[in-house]
């Protein structure tokens, strides 16, 4: 009996669904966190009476075919690019990116990693870095003596020192777009890479080119919907019985097959 397999496909394919409904609550308060949603195709099919058949002589056509589905299966886990909300924390080295745009720092493989978490910090050496020590391309020092840092909505970083009175231009922060977003391969720690599927990142300033700008002493906060989410959640539980109790039926139906005399 086909019924079988193609309710455990369906079963796999509520908790594949599950898992991401799970992933994306777990990061409610996860920093420039976006959304995932589970998506899902249908299966091959047997073709018991192909429509445009002909099945008789004077070329009479079946109008519709006999068509036997299969299952579903997972096709992706995509991405919604929806901007969080900002939230204002007052720190200097906070940064929220309105719009489109990553902000890019370098691995420690060498490889470059693509992230809107703003929170950056500052290293012992003075070095921008993120909150795992990654540094901010283009790399930019603080001086020990500054008092104070500003960066404006075009990425350009100032110091304040105590003995000027005019400020020091340390920098110019840059943001990376890229053609397919949800192209970008997620490895954690709010960080993506690149890959054939995003395409290469194009690197300018902000606000040009149609990339966002940078708000100083905001952060991004998840766009995660808890509402949404566990509306999916329960809509998923009852998907899952639903195709469990197709189960329960088929082995039923066997059962009866079984103890005819």
């Amino acid at each position: 009996m086909r019924v079988l397999q193609i309710a455990a496909t369906g079963m796999s394919a509520q908790q594949t669904r599950v898992e991401v409904i799970s992933n994306n609550l777990a990061n409610m308060s996860t920093t420039g966190y976006n959304a995932r949603r589970a998506e899902f195709a249908d299966l091959h099919y047997q073709q018991a009476a192909r429509p445009g058949s002909v099945t008789a002589a004077d070329g009479t056509v079946i109008p519709a075919g006999v068509q036997l589905g299969l299952g579903v299966r997972p096709t992706a886990v995509s991405v919604n690019l929806q901007q969080g909300a900002l939230t204002a924390t007052g720190g200097d080295l906070d940064l929220a990116i309105e719009g489109d745009g990553y902000l890019e720092v370098t691995l420690p493989s060498g490889l470059s990693g693509y992230t809107r978490d703003g929170g950056l910090k500052r290293s012992p050496d003075g070095l921008i870095v993120t909150s795992d020590g990654y540094p901010v391309v283009p790399n930019i020092t603080i001086p020990e003596d500054a008092r104070a840092i500003s960066i404006n909505a075009g990425g350009e970083v100032y110091a304040y020192f105590n003995d000027r009175v005019e400020p020091e231009l340390l920098g110019q922060l840059t943001l990376a777009g890229f053609a397919n977003e949800k192209g970008l391969e997620a490895i954690g720690s709010n960080l993506f890479i690149e890959t054939a599927a995003s395409g290469g990142p194009q690197v300018v300033n902000p606000g040009q080119d149609g990339l966002g700008t940078l708000r100083q002493g905001y952060l991004e906060e998840s766009s995660v919907d808890a509402v949404r989410e566990i509306t999916e959640l329960i809509k998923a539980q009852r998907g899952y019985e639903l195709n469990a109790k197709v189960i329960t039926a088929a082995d039923q139906m066997l059962a009866a097959t079984t103890q005819v005399r």
